[in-house]
């Protein structure tokens, strides 16, 4: 099949596809004899791969990882215990994000409590956000 083939297949844009090329995440494609690139379902499920992996959080070199394990192995499976152990790490730094945000919207509540009734005197919202 063609770029646009696959593109429209696993969901993602034909620049994508090349920027995934470029990457090394995608195999480099065989090409006909007029010089199309030619992909195969191999192929769509990698995209469709790279562009849950990134929806799902993990970041193109997590997925790179992911693929060069995939691609080391006899069967094109990667073992479960290194898939799990990644997956525990995301798992853990989107834990540290959400507390991190947490505290931030805490701290913002705090301050948007404080009203602005002086007219002579900033804004508790701005002092605040200027540190004083």
């Amino acid at each position: 099949m063609r770029i646009a083939e696959l593109a429209r297949r696993s969901g993602a844009k034909v620049s994508t596809v090349r920027f995934y090329e470029r990457r090394g995440l995608l195999p480099v494609p065989l090409r006909s004899p007029n010089g199309y690139r030619s992909y195969d379902t191999q192929d769509v499920r990698r995209v469709r791969f790279l562009r849950r992996g990134q929806e799902l959080g993990f970041t193109l070199a997590e997925l790179a990882e992911f693929v060069s394990l995939s691609d080391r192995s006899r069967d094109g499976t990667v073992l479960p215990g290194r898939v799990r152990g990644r997956g525990q790490a995301k798992v853990a730094e989107i834990d540290g994000r959400i507390e991190d945000l947490l505290r931030m919207r805490a701290a913002l509540l705090g301050v948007l409590e404080a009203p602005c009734v002086d007219p002579d005197d900033p804004c508790p919202v701005v002092a605040a956000l200027a540190g004083e």
